[in-house]
C-alpha cells in the first residue's frame, strides 16, 4: 500500500503500519464468518425456535434475514470499506468520513464501547466451553445424569451453588488461558493472526458440527423420549399460527443480530481492510450463507433433536424455557453420557462452541485495536495486551459477581439493546445522510455480482423502519422496566442483594463511554483533524494486497 498522507503528529509510518490487507479471499470469507458464527448459532438459536412455536419463529427468522439482516450486513461492509478508503478502521473515523459535522466522531463511541464490553463476558462465556472440553473428554461430570445434577455441576464452576466440585480459582485460570489466546492470535495481525485462526477453526467447527448432527440423527429414542426427526419437525414444520404473535417476530429479529453479528462495529472493522477493488456484494452474500448454514443447517440438528430424543417434545420445551446456558450445559451434557463414545462428542460439542466463541472474540478487538493503532501510532503487539489487560481486570469482576446479575447488565445494554441502538445511527448515517445514491454505488465498486434493484429500497426505508420498530418496542417493554430496575436484566426480579451490583456494572459502562468520548476528542486534536473538510483519501486501488 501507499504512504498515506501525514496529518498532525502521526506520522505516515505509523499510518502505514497501522492498516494491514487479507491475505486471501476465502480468508476473508472465514473471518467474516467466523465473526458471525458465535455461541448464539448453537445454544440461542435451538432454544429460540423451539420456545417461539418452532416453523412460524422459522418463517418470521427468514423474513428478518431478507430485510434485517442481510441489508445490515452489506451496509456495514460498504461503510467499512469506505472507511478503510480513509484509512479508518474503527467506527468513529468511519462515521467522521460519510457525515462531515462535528456530532460525527461522537456517535462513533457506540462502535468502540460495544464491542469492548461484549468482548469481556463473551471470553468469559467462552472460557466455559474450554473447561467443559476437558470435563468431558475426561469423564469429569459423569455419573451426573439429572438435569439438576448437572445444573449444580455447572454452578459450582460458575462459583456459586451449594455443591462445591471445583476449586474456586477454577473459573479464573480457564478465562485467563482464554483471553490470552485471544490476544496472542489478535496481536499477531489481520493475516498472520485472525485469518490463520479462520482458516483453522471454521473447518474445524464445521466438522464437529456435521459429527455431532449425524450422531444424534442416527441415535435412537430412549424410553420416554421422542425421535430426533420430532425435534426436526418441530422446528422446521411451516407453522402460521404464531405470526400474529409481535414477540415472535421480535425474537426471530433479535436472533438475526445476534447470529450476524450486525450492530457490533466488528464486519465494518475488519472490511475496513479491503480496497475498492475487492467484492464486497458477493462476498457478503457468502458470509451470510456460511452462517445460516451452520446455524439452520448444523445447529438445528443438534440440540433440540438431542433434547427430544432422551426428553420427550415436552421436556425438551421445558429444557429450551430454562435458559440457553441449561440447554448447552446441562442439558446436552446428561444426553452424551447416554450414546456411545459420549466423552469424544462432548468434547466436540464444547470445542465446537470453543471455536465459535474464540474466532468472535477477536473480530471484538479490532475496532478498539484499530482505533489506538491509527490515531496513536502504537504497535500491534502493544494495543492487543493493552486491551486485553483491560478486559482482564473486568472480567475478574464479571467471574466474582455473576450471581448478583452484573454479566447480565452488560449482557443487555451491550449486547442486546445496544446493538439495534448502533444499528439504526449507522443506518441513517450511511443510507439518508450519505445518500441512497452514493451508498448504492459503494456497494458495487468492484463487486462481481448486482445487488437486485429491489434491497436498495429494502436499505433506503424497510430496514430503518424495521430497526426503529425493534427499538422502540424493547425500549417500552424492556429498556425502560429494567433501567427502573423493576426486572433484572437477565429475566426475573431484581432482588436487594443484586441491586448494588447492578449499579456498579451501570457505572462502568458510562465509564468506559466516557473514557471513550475523551480518547476521540483527544485524537481528533492530536491529529489536527478538520471535521468539516473530513479526511484525505488514501489510494490503495494500485496495490498490492486485499482480496481478489
Amino acid at each position: 500500500m501507499s504512504d498515506p498522507v501525514s496529518i498532525g503528529d502521526a506520522t505516515s509510518a505509523e499510518k502505514a503500519s497501522a492498516h494491514e490487507n487479507w491475505g486471501s479471499r476465502i480468508g476473508l470469507i472465514l473471518a467474516m464468518a467466523g465473526n458471525a458464527v458465535g455461541l448464539g448459532n448453537f445454544l440461542r438459536f435451538p432454544r429460540q425456535a423451539a420456545v417461539n412455536g418452532g416453523g412460524s419463529f422459522m418463517i418470521t427468522y427468514f423474513v428478518a434475514l431478507l430485510l434485517l439482516g442481510i441489508p445490515l450486513m452489506w451496509i456495514e461492509w460498504g461503510l467499512g470499506r469506505h472507511g478503510g478508503h480513509y484509512r479508518k478502521g474503527h467506527i468513529p473515523g468511519m462515521f467522521a468520513a460519510v457525515w462531515r459535522h462535528p456530532l460525527a466522531k461522537y456517535l462513533g463511541v457506540l462502535g468502540m464501547v460495544i464491542p469492548f464490553l461484549v468482548l469481556v463476558y463473551y471470553t468469559y462465556i467462552s472460557s466455559w466451553t474450554m473447561a467443559f472440553s476437558f470435563y468431558s473428554l475426561f469423564k469429569d461430570y459423569w455419573g451426573r445424569e439429572t438435569q439438576e445434577l448437572m445444573i449444580s455441576y455447572l454452578q459450582s464452576f460458575q462459583g456459586f451453588g451449594a455443591e462445591r466440585v471445583h476449586h474456586p480459582i477454577t473459573p479464573f485460570v480457564f478465562f485467563t488461558i482464554t483471553l490470552a489466546i485471544n490476544v496472542w492470535v489478535v496481536s499477531r495481525g489481520i493475516s498472520g493472526g485472525i485469518e490463520r485462526l479462520a482458516k483453522v477453526g471454521m473447518p474445524t467447527l464445521f466438522l464437529f458440527a456435521i459429527v455431532l448432527a449425524v450422531a444424534v440423527m442416527l441415535q435412537e429414542p430412549v424410553p420416554g423420549g421422542g425421535s430426533p426427526l420430532e425435534g426436526l419437525e418441530f422446528i422446521y414444520r411451516p407453522d402460521l399460527s404464531g405470526l400474529t404473535d409481535a414477540s415472535v417476530w421480535l425474537a426471530s429479529a433479535g436472533q438475526i443480530f445476534f447470529t450476524l453479528s450486525v450492530g457490533m462495529g466488528t464486519l465494518q472493522a475488519y472490511a475496513s481492510y479491503l480496497s475498492k477493488r475487492d467484492d464486497i456484494a458477493l462476498n457478503g452474500v457468502a458470509t451470510a450463507a456460511t452462517n445460516e448454514t451452520a446455524e439452520v443447517v448444523l445447529a438445528g440438528p443438534i440440540a433440540i433433536p438431542a433434547a427430544v430424543t432422551f426428553f420427550g417434545v415436552s421436556g425438551a420445551m421445558a429444557i429450551a424455557q430454562s435458559g440457553s446456558f441449561n440447554l448447552g450445559f446441562a442439558t446436552m451434557p446428561v444426553v452424551f453420557q447416554q450414546m456411545p463414545l459420549g466423552n469424544v462428542l462432548g468434547f466436540m460439542w464444547f470445542a465446537l462452541l470453543f471455536f465459535a466463541g474464540i474466532t468472535s472474540a477477536v473480530a471484538m478487538f479490532t475496532p478498539v485495536s484499530a482505533f489506538f493503532r491509527e490515531e496513536f501510532g502504537l504497535r500491534r503487539e502493544t494495543v492487543a495486551w493493552g486491551i486485553g489487560a483491560v478486559a482482564f481486570l473486568m472480567g475478574l469482576a464479571h467471574i466474582a459477581w455473576l450471581k448478583y446479575g452484573f454479566l447480565d447488565e452488560w449482557d443487555y445494554w451491550a449486547g442486546t439493546f445496544g446493538l439495534v441502538a448502533f444499528a439504526v445511527v449507522e443506518v441513517i448515517l450511511f443510507v439518508w445522510v450519505f445518500r441512497p445514491e452514493n451508498m448504492w454505488r459503494e456497494l458495487h465498486e468492484g463487486a462481481d455480482i448486482r445487488i437486485p434493484k429491489i434491497f436498495k429500497f429494502i436499505m433506503t426505508f424497510v430496514t430503518p423502519a424495521y430497526l426503529l420498530f425493534i427499538l422502540v418496542w424493547w425500549g417500552v417493554t424492556d429498556a425502560l422496566p429494567i433501567l427502573r430496575m423493576e426486572k433484572a436484566a437477565g429475566g426475573g426480579q431484581l432482588t436487594p442483594e443484586m441491586e448494588p451490583y447492578v449499579l456498579l456494572s451501570r457505572g462502568f459502562i458510562l465509564f468506559f463511554f466516557l473514557v471513550a468520548l475523551i480518547l476521540i476528542r483527544v485524537a481528533w486534536k492530536r491529529n489536527g483533524y478538520d471535521d468539516r473538510k473530513g479526511f484525505p483519501v488514501v489510494d490503495v486501488s494500485g496495490q498490492q494486497g486485499g482480496t481478489r
